[in-house]
């Protein structure tokens, strides 16, 4: 649900303070913990550590973000992958293959210096 038009963005005003008054080129990693701040134009350029329940993720501010939520681009879930036994084989041919791969390469170099 957005918030209401009278009320206004949800800035947190701890943010705002580090913010005003500098440049984003000379501010290195602004930590935070508010997610639920909105990105207003004056954030564009600076870097964020946007906290997602264990650590600081980075996010650097562009013009696409204003409007938003510093929450939505530090994602809270890790996603590991989807498969079982299919996905298990797929990844087991391809790391045969990537192996049989690299011995080939070695070989190829390996034989010309061989010679010499």
């Amino acid at each position: 649900m957005t918030r209401s038009v009278s009320k206004g963005l949800y800035i947190d005003p701890r943010l705002l303070k580090k913010i005003v008054g500098k440049k984003p080129l000379d501010t290195g990693l602004i930590k935070t913990w508010a997610r639920a701040s909105t990105i207003s134009p004056e954030m564009v350029g600076f870097l964020f550590g946007v906290h997602n329940g264990k650590t600081h993720l980075e996010v650097l501010v562009t013009e696409d973000m204003v409007g938003h939520r510093l929450g939505e681009f530090s994602p809270t879930k890790k996603f590991i992958r989807h498969g079982g036994k299919m996905q298990k084989e797929l990844e087991t041919k391809k790391k045969e293959a990537e192996i049989s791969a690299a011995k080939s390469a070695k070989e190829t170099t390996a034989a010309p210096a061989g010679k010499k």
